[in-house]
């Protein structure tokens, strides 16, 4: 048998941590830059009420250097997404739930799916911004937030399907992961459903309590939409735990045509 050399090899942990980060800090230090260079533009609201905080799109797309930053980032982080997708397909298939593991398969297979479809959603709004194409900007973020929503409700369901079907018993490990999945999931869905109802609010009537009050609508809709993406990324970075042991390894065969020592 030929020998596999192994090429390239990296602890998926420590992938999924650096992909972690890319968006994490790459929307930090746009929402800093728009408030320390572009403050008052950033900050333009409509009706010209008082507002403190930059919304998501404005800090990540309208000004430069920060659409150029983000969209480093987010290119950088992109393929591994995608290889995440399939390598939970690979991990939840591995389990047999039953009677019902036809039906536990389809949906995981939704669920790369809706995984795919949110990253590639997040890859399109984040290169058509709002002053670009507003349309595009604006369905792309919709096709993103459902997707996201749905996808990390449908995880929530398969991991806890998968890990007590036939018996099991979660280890701690994975208790953890569901754990943190499952309360992401909920302060997500919150602080999603919150950031509507502020914009909405915002857009009908434009309240503001003055100079000195901070307790803007549209300032809350943005913090939210920051923690709106916040746990989206600590949803996501939960592999981690799921794949502590696992490589990432790219590896060829090799070649026979080395001369043998005498």
């Amino acid at each position: 048998m030929r020998r596999q050399q192994a090429l390239f090899n990296v602890n998926f942990s420590l992938l999924v941590t650096v992909v972690a980060l890319l968006p994490l800090l790459g929307a930090l230090t746009c929402i800093v830059l728009s408030i320390l260079l572009n403050f008052k533009e950033s900050t333009w609201t409509h009706c010209r009420v008082a507002n403190y905080l930059p919304s998501i799109s404005s800090a990540i797309g309208g000004y430069a250097p920060q659409k150029y930053i983000w969209r480093i980032c987010i290119a950088l982080h992109a393929a591994p997404r995608f290889l995440f997708a399939f390598a939970y397909f690979g991990y939840y298939t591995s389990f047999h739930v039953g009677p019902r593991n036809t039906l536990y398969k389809n949906l995981a297979r939704l669920c790369v799916f809706l995984h795919v479809l949110e990253n590639t959603a997040l890859v399109t709004l984040t290169y058509v911004s709002s002053t670009d194409n507003y349309a595009v900007h604006e369905n792309m973020f919709i096709v993103f937030m459902v997707c996201s929503e749905v996808y990390m409700l449908l995880s929530c369901i398969l991991y806890k399907w998968s890990h007590e079907s036939n018996g099991r018993v979660m280890t701690k490990s994975e208790v953890r992961s569901y754990q943190y999945k499952k309360r992401l999931f909920v302060f997500n869905l919150a602080m999603f459903l919150t950031a509507v109802y502020t914009f909405f609010r915002h857009e009908w009537y434009c309240e503001t309590g003055g100079e000195k009050d901070f307790s803007t609508f549209y300032s809350i809709f943005a913090l939210c939409e920051y923690l709106v993406v916040f746990s989206n990324i600590a949803f996501h970075y939960t592999a981690k735990y799921d794949f502590s042991d696992q490589q990432v390894l790219l590896a060829g065969e090799e070649s026979g045509d080395h001369p043998k020592e005498m």
